[in-house]
């Protein structure tokens, strides 16, 4: 990468983040990977305010990770992308030597990263990791970083001039073979604004269709 510091924040230079930097490189567009190093500066920027304290390197490393499940390498996969993508980091950071708790570490903060109002309360690579993703697609928490904070951010990697329209379909494009992996999460809104013929699970109506649901319910007196 060639830029090494961003208003203080550095991005990594050990053999491990340039590895990371490279694979990432090799794998996504330049629209993910522009995304990914904005989502790992939101998060130090926030990490800094808050006084969380958190290994550059493995932080990196989830951010960079965090939207591998979305390329093209995985058009077959039938499991969450998020998953896919922490399974990606796993791998990657296994073959480098790097412990099983580290791992543990970023495979999570990736698996969860679109899932609201947990990430926050776990290790601050998780709690990082989620802030700095919405904080760059929906602009969550926008007032909380300074005007300088967001202008080195946006000059260094700045958001194309389509980029929401853009990333959409890189989530439709990365989710449209595995529909059913959105049910029940935010991502089920990408599918409905896509795909005319996706249909919304109701949970409520699931639970109506359940064998517990009614007087011929499983176990009834």
């Amino acid at each position: 990468m060639i830029i090494d510091e961003i208003s203080g924040i550095r991005i990594p230079d050990s053999q491990l983040a340039r590895d990371v930097t490279q694979f990432i490189r090799d794998t996504e567009s330049d629209l993910l990977f522009h995304h990914s190093a904005r989502v790992y500066l939101w998060g130090m920027f926030a990490g800094m305010r808050k006084g969380l304290s958190v290994d550059p390197e493995l932080f990196y490393t989830a951010a960079m990770f965090h939207d591998v499940g979305l390329t093209a390498g995985f058009r077959d996969s039938q499991m969450r992308f998020e998953v896919d993508g922490a399974n990606a980091a796993r791998d990657f950071l296994r073959g480098r030597g790097i412990g099983d708790a580290d791992i543990a570490k970023v495979w999570l903060a990736i698996a969860i990263h679109t899932t609201p109002g947990i990430p926050q309360h776990l290790d601050p690579i998780a709690a990082l990791t989620a802030e700095g993703v919405m904080m760059d697609i929906v602009g969550l928490g926008f007032g909380d970083f300074t005007d300088d904070e967001r202008r080195a951010v946006a000059a260094a990697f700045p958001h194309p001039p389509h980029f929401v329209e853009d990333f959409l379909q890189a989530l439709y494009d990365g989710l449209a073979h595995r529909p059913q992996t959105t049910q029940g999460t935010g991502l089920a809104d990408v599918m409905v604004d896509k795909d005319p013929h996706f249909h919304r699970r109701d949970f409520c109506g699931l639970m109506r269709a359940s064998p517990w649901a009614g007087p011929g319910q499983a176990g009834a007196a």
